[in-house]
């Protein structure tokens, strides 16, 4: 079965706006724990009317050709995160990000800016 808001993927795309409020790719999660993933499922709704990232492909990890499947859905969940301070070229988290729970109360404008 594919992804779907209803039922997320094992991983979640992470970003953050940027100093021109442009929503940039900033990483990816590690495996959701199923009770995660069912939380998030409850929070999430399809993409309407095109989504920053349409046409994008995301890779599977470091040194693989191999890409994710995704769906993109509205870029309004924050997530509560912890991260490796280690960023890539594009100021992209070089290893999965450890999923700590869902912020509902906040807005994406709440978060850090991203900057690279």
């Amino acid at each position: 079965m594919a992804p779907s808001p209803a039922r997320p993927s094992r991983t979640l795309l992470l970003g953050r706006l940027d100093t021109a409020g442009r929503l940039q790719y900033i990483g990816r999660t590690t495996v959701l724990p199923q009770a995660a993933a069912r939380v998030v499922a409850g929070l999430l709704a399809p993409a309407q009317g095109g989504h920053p990232w349409t046409g994008w492909t995301f890779s599977a990890g470091w040194g693989t050709s191999r890409t994710l499947s995704v769906t993109l859905v509205r870029p309004e969940l924050v997530v509560e995160v912890g991260a490796d301070v280690a960023r890539g070229g594009a100021g992209r988290w070089r290893h999965p990000a450890r999923w700590h729970r869902a912020r509902p109360e906040l807005t994406p404008d709440s978060a850090p800016l991203h900057v690279s």
